[in-house]
């Protein structure tokens, strides 16, 4: 587990490394690269999971179950906001339904934290949580990556889930998501791409997802503009900021009600 700077948590735990190309979404991810750095730093845990494409680290589908990782979150005594394999998939079909049955174990016996789990394969998070999870916990928040339109059927099968927050991350937001439906969604981040070649954000698609989080009560959070501001000027992340609508956005999901 390590500390972040990733705004909407506060740190992160990855018993998962490894993960494949899905969709459009996936093409800058930074966990490629991250793995590819780690690699050649010497942990083993990352060696071997991406191929060089260009000058480009690339997934080649190689993922790993780390059971070591699994006593960290146990020795953490203050609570945190947890964001689980931010390096990975924890619903990727590599990971063993075993295993995931452990992450649970361990989400379970460390409740004063609250877990975030991220995937682009919520089909899989839907059938696995549903037939081997026997109990919602509260502490356990469950999400799915939306970049545009084109997968915006993600988010009826995160519906699915038994949850006790739902949410979704539209970043990085490469495209209009439509007019989503967002029924028994609880919490949505906004956030343009960075790095090298990060693609453009419109003004537009943020707005229509913000009028969405409206109609349905659905907290917002804005993490950034990335490498493009709503100018359509390229800069660093930092200089285009999270100033969305004249503010910064941090909003949470409520409590649950479990």
């Amino acid at each position: 587990m390590a500390e972040t700077q990733i705004e909407w948590t506060d740190a992160t735990w990855n018993p998962v490394a490894g993960c494949s190309i899905v969709t459009a979404g996936c093409t800058n991810c930074y966990a490629m690269q991250m793995a590819r750095r780690l690699e050649a730093m010497g942990v083993p845990k990352y060696d071997g999971l991406t191929r060089k494409s260009g000058k480009r680290a690339i997934w080649n589908g190689v993922v790993r179950e780390d059971r070591s990782a699994l006593e960290i979150p146990y020795s953490w005594r203050k609570p945190r906001k947890i964001f689980v394999n931010s390096m990975s998939d924890l619903f990727h079909d590599a990971v063993s339904e075993e295993f995931i049955v452990d992450v649970w174990r361990v989400m379970r016996e460390t409740p004063h934290h609250n877990y975030q789990i991220l995937t682009k394969r919520p089909e899989r998070m839907a059938e696995v949580v549903s037939r081997a999870i026997p109990e919602v916990l509260p502490n356990v928040w469950l999400g799915t990556s939306v970049e545009n339109a084109d997968v915006a059927g993600r988010i009826d099968h995160l519906r699915a889930v038994p949850a006790a927050i739902r949410f979704i991350s539209f970043e990085p937001l490469i495209g209009p998501a439509g007019r989503t439906d967002l029924t028994d969604i609880h919490w949505a981040i906004v956030g343009g791409e960075s790095g090298l070649n990060a693609r453009p954000i419109r003004e537009d698609w943020i707005d229509e997802i913000y009028a969405q989080c409206d109609i349905y009560g659905t907290a917002f959070f804005f993490k950034q503009w990335g490498t493009w501001g709503k100018d359509n000027k390229k800069r660093s992340k930092k200089a285009n900021g999270r100033v969305y609508r004249g503010q910064t956005w941090n909003e949470m999901p409520a409590a649950p009600e479990i």
